[in-house]
């Protein structure tokens, strides 16, 4: 339900024109399948936590059928795939799973997500491309 309530992005140039607009919050990116069950867990995590990172983060939700653009660019074959952009620069952080560009996988809950959210802002603000995860994944996933 909660990939109601969040924008989504319907084609490239508004993807790019999302990361393009932000100056001073870190934008969050979610590409997927709406119908996924990793998806909608995602979602109600995002919208859970929409209201409580808007002074630091946006987030937005883009469908990898409606807009394959970046399919390949940013190897989304993932059921759901959250990707992190500050001043139009592609953030990333080690969850200790052996990707650093994205979170292709599901979080513990709301304050887990958060956490990175907020780690991967206060790196990003200091000018660091790749930042630790709060939060070693490498033995859940």
């Amino acid at each position: 339900m909660g990939s109601v309530f969040l924008p989504h992005l319907h084609t490239g140039w508004h993807v790019d024109q999302a990361i393009l607009s932000e100056d001073e919050r870190l934008v969050i990116v979610r590409f997927g399948r709406v119908y996924e069950r990793e998806c909608m867990i995602m979602d109600e995590f995002l919208f859970g936590i929409a209201e409580k990172i808007k002074n630091f983060a946006t987030v937005y939700l883009c469908d990898i059928d409606e807009v394959p653009d970046f399919n390949s660019m940013y190897e989304l074959y993932d059921p759901c795939t959250v990707m992190f952009f500050y001043r139009n620069k592609h953030m990333m952080c080690d969850f200790g799973t052996g990707n650093n560009n994205k979170l292709n996988f599901l979080v513990g809950d709301k304050q887990e997500l958060i956490d990175i959210i907020e780690t991967i802002y206060r790196g990003a603000r200091k000018g660091k491309g790749l930042v630790i995860s709060p939060i070693d994944y490498s033995a859940k996933h």
